[in-house]
């Protein structure tokens, strides 16, 4: 056993015990956040602007600041990539986190001296539960590898800019810099088939213990290996235990990446943004994961059904319920206030408050009024492919088609499949019995004849990387959407599909 093992169980030990003081008194927790936050951010450009320092309590503060996405927040953003300071928060930010949206083009989410350990220390921890739980940290004496964007990063005003999963690169533990993979020089190439290509170069040989990535960019690097080897993952890397992934549901992934490996091995599903790590899973057998209450962030909840109403009302954690969704507001000490993330929750305990991620708000269908979200058309697949088991979906999609040449509008289904269904048409219907159990009003649109039962279109093998290529966003962080209200991203696709 290596000295990285042993010493991580007695830090494991304490990390989990002193996390029992926030988990189980959560409400107390985020008052000391609110108060904090207020204290920090009133001599700010933005808390001058909205009167923090007259900001005594909850309801005050919903009075002083509405809820914002990152259109509202850019004038302050450009105010400090200008060069300003005290701004959001206090000083300067230590870095931007670069990411992509939809109507802004790039986004700058800052990152500072007083929010990068929601960031770090949040990894860490989710990894000291699991060895805490499990007794397992074996792992941490082999290879670790994490597909993430490239570590470079660029310069403006004085700030560090670039991909969140890069900053974090930089402050992983010098005590795991050793067994870390890949090495910096391929980590930096930015083309990403080139980038797989030498990654695994780096990592066939080596005894891997640990994967981390989202789901869908692990899944094409276990294809290129298994392309290259014709062996199934456990028997490349026999020591490989631990896979941590985020970003995505897993479910549509899981039988499809398992086959790929050939055997079970331990999951743990983390939630980080660029704008804040906001959850981690703590235990292999209690469902949801767990809400960082006491890490930097004070979190207010908005009903999905009421987000797009004139004045929502916004909820503190001992307000919510169990099993509703929740499109998720942050106010943090990286200087974000009333920041709306844009992903929808759902808690399923609250002693203590676990949540499993449902979607993201502006991601659904609602182009005849019936509001499909992520979590249904997840819930529907994944009631097909296990009525068809021998079913393995690649990636998925869905778009409305308002007006076909004949007949009704309807919902298309555009799938990859890695295994197709050997009944294509009694899948399609599977998916769509489903739906019409999860969803309401997609029922009434159904029995009302107001809209034909889905269609399934499939797509050729390599529709979505291809898409995704030619959209410049390929590997890293960057995933398809599930839903889309238009059919932009549906008609890319099979504009790359015909020329398959």
């Amino acid at each position: 056993m290596g000295i990285r093992s042993v010493v991580s169980k007695p830090l494991a030990k304490f990390v989990v015990e002193r996390q029992q003081a926030w988990m189980y008194q959560p409400a107390e927790a985020q008052q000391r956040w609110f108060q904090r936050l207020m204290e920090g951010g009133r001599a700010t450009v933005f808390g001058q602007d909205h009167h923090l320092k007259d900001v005594r309590t909850v309801a005050d503060f919903r009075q002083a600041v509405p809820v914002r996405d990152y259109e509202e927040l850019k004038p302050y953003i450009e105010q400090i990539l200008s060069g300003g300071t005290d701004v959001l928060w206090k000083g300067k930010p230590l870095y931007f986190a670069k990411t992509s949206g939809t109507t802004s083009g790039t986004k700058y989410i800052p990152i500072t001296q007083d929010s990068i350990p929601n960031h770090i220390d949040s990894a860490r921890d989710a990894l000291l539960n699991y060895i805490n739980e499990t007794g397992n940290g074996a792992f941490l004496d082999k290879k670790l590898i994490f597909l993430s964007g490239s570590p470079e990063l660029t310069q403006k005003a004085g700030i560090n800019i670039g991909r969140l999963s890069g900053i974090a690169n930089h402050h992983v533990p010098a005590y795991l810099r050793t067994n870390q993979l890949p090495s910096y020089e391929t980590n930096v190439i930015d083309d990403w088939e080139t980038k797989l290509e030498r990654i695994i170069d780096e990592t066939l040989t080596q005894p891997m213990s640990l994967i981390s990535g989202i789901p869908p960019w692990v899944q094409m690097y276990f294809d290129r290996i298994q392309e290259r080897t014709g062996k199934l993952i456990k028997d490349v890397f026999p020591d490989f235990s631990v896979f941590v992934y985020g970003g995505v549901n897993f479910e549509p992934y899981r039988a499809k990446l398992f086959d790929s490996i050939g055997k079970r091995v331990d999951s743990i599903e983390t939630y980080p943004a660029s704008e804040g790590f906001i959850a981690f899973q703590d235990s292999q057998t209690e469902e949801g994961l767990l809400l960082l209450v006491d890490s930097g962030i004070f979190f207010e909840f908005i009903a999905a059904d009421e987000y797009f109403t004139e004045n929502p009302r916004r909820l503190t954690i001992d307000e919510v319920e169990l099993g509703k969704n929740y499109a998720v507001i942050i106010n943090n000490n990286a200087g974000l206030w009333g920041y709306s993330l844009g992903d929808t929750v759902k808690f399923v305990s609250r002693e203590p408050y676990r949540l499993l991620v449902t979607g993201r708000i502006k991601h659904f269908i609602s182009a005849f009024g019936e509001h499909v979200i992520g979590e249904e058309v997840e819930k529907a697949l994944q009631f097909a492919m296990q009525k068809h088991p021998e079913t393995e979906v690649v990636e998925f999609t869905v778009a409305p088609m308002v007006s076909p040449r004949e007949g009704l509008p309807y919902h298309e289904w555009l799938v990859e499949f890695a295994t197709p269904p050997h009944d294509m048409r009694a899948f399609a219907q599977a998916v769509d019995n489903r739906l019409i159990e999860l969803n309401v009003y997609y029922d009434d649109l159904i029995t009302g004849s107001i809209l034909q039962p889905l269609k399934l279109t499939s797509l050729p093998r390599g529709a979505f990387q291809r898409y995704m290529k030619s959209q410049g966003k390929l590997g890293g962080q960057n995933k398809v959407p599930r839903l889309a209200n238009d059919r932009k991203i549906a008609e890319g696709l099979l504009e790359i599909g015909q020329t398959a």
